[in-house]
């Protein structure tokens, strides 16, 4: 006689043999609105790519700016490039009804890119605030503590450090038990959006995720804080009217992006941790698309158009261009003629 299958009762779970494939659902309660939503993130994901693959095309190919504060800034292009790339086009097909779906190794890989970049432009921005400070507070001494080997390091660690924070991450998503909750109210992959489709114990998630954000990127805005302090300090005592005018509104623009970048990202990991059911789901979607959008698009007018030798240099790039097209366009007219 054969042996009859046995059938799970209705009190026990399923463990499927694979998560995923999951399905990000966009903004929750504001479906309606995807396509409207879609305008200013493309909009922005479009400037950033432009403004920040401008800049870091610049930084290397012009040799004039090898100074290690021009190095960092294209260390800060490139992290904008990766943040933004490797969420802004799966949020787009999102939005736009594509594609929603997205493979477990693939949200992982997304979720891992992310905030690896992120966690590396906290770093990097620390860095331009230290490079800020010996310039103008040890100025002496700025040849000999900063140079091309220094940014080399800091890209490293920058990377290293990100990298080290979200291996283990990743490591508890995979232990993970998922039971065939699929749905991802999100645009793209985070750590405790996955998280909460488990139907294991999330609490190792829920502390290291909370442990890692207050020694990461709240350590690093403390640094950075500290920083400007001292340079505001150095600052005050400046003889000359206009040179305390010029360092304040530096110093004053730096502040606003790195408190946009921070602000909502910081706001998006501490409601999923805690502010699950008193934070609308489409506020804190919002917010968490908005940090990997706007300093990205912001930082290359930020940091680079209000850097003197960049403008110059990129005022002297379109002048080039515009010089070009018109000689183009002149011999194009010609040759028309002459036919």
């Amino acid at each position: 006689m054969g042996l009859d299958p046995v059938l799970p009762t209705l009190n026990q779970t399923v463990l499927l043999p694979g998560p995923g494939p999951f399905v990000l659902l966009g903004v929750p309660g504001l479906e309606a609105l995807h396509a409207w939503l879609s305008v200013p993130v493309c909009l922005l994901y479009m400037a950033a790519v432009a403004g920040n693959g401008l800049l870091l095309g610049l930084v290397a190919a012009d040799r004039t700016l090898l100074a290690p504060m021009y190095q960092l800034l294209g260390l800060l292009a490139a992290a904008d490039l990766v943040l933004a790339t490797s969420t802004v086009p799966k949020a787009l097909a999102v939005l736009w009804g594509l594609s929603g779906e997205i493979s477990f190794a693939a949200c992982l890989t997304q979720l891992f890119v992310t905030h690896v970049t992120f966690i590396a432009e906290f770093s990097v921005l620390l860095a331009m605030a230290v490079d800020r400070y010996v310039a103008i507070c040890q100025p002496l001494r700025y040849g000999a503590l900063l140079t091309q080997r220094v940014v080399v390091i800091v890209a490293a660690a920058a990377v290293t450090r990100g990298a080290c924070v979200m291996v283990p991450s990743v490591a508890l998503l995979q232990r993970l038990p998922y039971c065939g909750q699929w749905e991802l109210p999100h645009t793209y992959c985070e750590h405790m959006g996955v998280a909460r489709l488990a139907c294991g114990d999330t609490h190792p998630n829920i502390w290291y995720g909370f442990a890692t954000t207050l020694l990461s990127p709240a350590l690093d805005v403390g640094l950075i804080a500290a920083s400007y302090a001292l340079i505001l300090h150095a600052v005050c005592r400046l003889p000359s009217h206009g040179a305390r005018c010029k360092a304040l509104g530096t110093c004053g623009a730096h502040a606003s992006v790195i408190t946009l970048f921070y602000t909502p990202a910081l706001f998006s990991f501490l409601a999923h941790r805690f502010g699950r059911h008193t934070v609308p789901r489409h506020i804190h979607i919002l917010l968490a698309n908005l940090y990997v959008v706007v300093p990205p698009a912001l930082n290359p007018v930020v940091y680079g158009v209000r850097t003197q030798q960049i403008a110059q240099r990129l005022r002297h790039l379109f002048r080039l261009c515009w010089a070009r097209a018109v000689r183009d366009v002149g011999a194009e007219m010609a040759s028309h003629s002459r036919d």
